[in-house]
């Protein structure tokens, strides 16, 4: 099986955004900044409210650390969306839109593009990733080969060459980046 595409800004884009939605790292690290900077506020009004017996900037502060429980998630979504954005413009500039040839051969998957040749041993993929517009087949390395489904021609050969090499195919068509 041979799959022809080319990778655009928008494809790295949702392999980035992907890849961070399932970091433990990243989800923990989103999960405190909703938290501690309300707890902050709080504790600043607790104490503007006691020491100085100032009520309306104590509830001013209480407004703000509500205000960040309920507004953070949309933030940190435009942030980290943003900030992959700009990462991919600056550091994948030079692979877009540059035709890639994808095969598939017995227990092998062999990748030709413009400057390079890879060739990699079907025990060392790990995962059938599928998402609404796009597979990833990644790698025990945590590296993953990104197809755009538009460019694959028989979707189920495909579920059925990579999951033959040992991958586990794992369904995200639902998956949406929050």
């Amino acid at each position: 099986m041979t799959i022809n595409c080319e990778l655009t800004n928008e494809d790295y884009l949702v392999h980035q955004l992907y890849t961070s939605s399932k970091s433990k790292s990243h989800i923990n690290k989103r999960f405190r900044s909703r938290i501690i900077v309300p707890i902050v506020y709080l504790l600043l009004a607790l104490f503007l409210v006691y020491a100085k017996k100032d009520n309306r900037i104590g509830f001013v502060f209480v407004g703000v650390g509500f205000l960040w429980f309920l507004l953070y998630p949309m933030y940190s979504k435009w942030r980290y969306e943003r900030h992959y954005r700009k990462h991919i413009e600056e550091h994948y500039k030079n692979r877009n839109n540059i035709p890639t040839e994808i095969v598939f051969g017995e227990g092998v998957i062999n990748a030709t593009d413009a400057t390079s040749q890879t060739k990699i041993n079907g025990t060392e993929v790990k995962e059938l990733i599928e998402l609404k517009d796009h597979f990833l087949i990644k790698l025990k390395t945590d590296l993953a080969f990104i197809l755009p489904k538009h460019s694959i021609g028989d979707i189920a050969m495909l579920k059925s060459r990579v999951t033959h090499f040992g991958a586990v195919y794992v369904d995200d068509i639902q998956w949406a980046w929050k």
